[in-house]
């Protein structure tokens, strides 16, 4: 018998075994009235006692094992075994559009704000084995990374590669969120993310990210849009070293339409963040992880191996054997 998957199904019958000590001393007491009893003047002549006599209790010892037995069976012992089946009944279609012009090389998250972002993303993607999920990059212009994918180590490894200088300069956040509608407008999926992040005002591309607002609202695509950058003024690459090709930094003012980011949000159900810091932007990142969850179904089959049937007749045997021993070895003294 496996004890870790036993139980009872009705264990409150077990409370009647309270009975069986009390059966056992209401015996102890009235022992002697279950037999008769013979007054002689003298017991010179009985030399020895009879052995079956001596084995007398063991009829109600009997008794009250066939008491427990029948006991534990009312109880309904059984063996459980459960088999788990997993399903997810609510796929999600992600599509994380980056901003990868100039100024996510700026350095007031470390060691920039491109890089900080890789390592939090790559998480993000660690965290939803369930969904689908797409990478569209964009600066002055956007095109898809990666289309919408369950594969996570394609995923992964196109974050990883991200890297500055491959689109025109500008920043242009209607076709960052143009791309990512048209990726999901043909998903089936029940439920379509994008998460747009930026840096930057809209200064290029030639879709408004107004009308790429008003696609997302009727194709039922909830965008969460990030501002990333600190408050007040930051390290921004101004030009090349012809050198040694190194870029050059200086201090300018941080400038980010959280307006636009909002309204964008607000229009398709979505939320603004503004991420300051490392810290923020995981958090971020991390909320959006917890407002957008697969529901996973789990069936739970169980399989019951009723054991009450050895216990009655376990019960019934003990009642049998005393019923024999009464009418034979013991009939003479009971």
């Amino acid at each position: 018998m496996n004890w870790n998957n036993f139980e009872f199904y009705s264990p409150e019958f077990l409370w009647l075994l309270i009975l069986i000590p009390l059966l056992a001393i209401w015996h102890f007491f009235m022992r002697k009235k279950d037999s008769a009893v013979l007054t002689m003047p003298s017991v010179k002549g009985f030399k020895t006692t009879s052995f079956v006599v001596k084995l007398k209790p063991i009829v109600y010892v009997l008794r009250m094992l066939a008491f427990v037995a029948i006991i534990i069976a009312l109880a309904r012992p059984r063996n459980v075994s459960v088999s788990k089946k997993t399903k997810s009944n609510r796929g999600i279609d992600i599509v994380m559009a980056i901003d990868v012009s100039a100024s996510m090389l700026a350095r007031d998250l470390k060691p920039n704000r491109l890089e900080a972002l890789k390592k939090v993303a790559v998480n993000f993607v660690d965290r939803r084995p369930n969904d689908r999920i797409g990478i569209v990059v964009y600066a002055g212009e956007s095109f898809t990374q990666t289309p919408i994918t369950s594969d996570k180590g394609i995923v992964k490894r196109t974050i990883s590669e991200l890297k500055w200088g491959q689109l025109e300069g500008g920043t242009a956040i209607g076709m960052g969120l143009g791309s990512g509608v048209n990726r999901l407008k043909e998903s089936k999926a029940k439920s379509k993310v994008i998460i747009l992040l930026t840096d930057g005002v809209n200064n290029s591309g030639n879709i408004d990210p107004r009308t790429a607002t008003e696609l997302a609202k009727e194709l039922a695509i909830k965008v969460y849009t990030i501002g990333i950058g600190t408050n007040g003024m930051a390290d921004f690459p101004w030009s090349r070293d012809p050198r040694t090709g190194k870029l050059n930094f200086r201090r300018q003012q941080v400038e980010i339409d959280e307006k636009l980011l909002q309204e964008i949000a607000s229009e398709t159900e979505g939320q603004y963040f503004r991420a300051t810091d490392n810290e923020s932007l995981q958090e971020i990142y991390d909320e959006i992880d917890k407002l957008e969850k697969t529901k996973i179904e789990e069936f739970k089959y169980y399989n019951y191996q009723e054991k009450f049937r050895i216990f009655v007749l376990l019960g019934l045997g003990f009642l049998l054997i005393e019923f024999i021993l009464r009418n034979t070895i013991f009939k003479s003294f009971i």
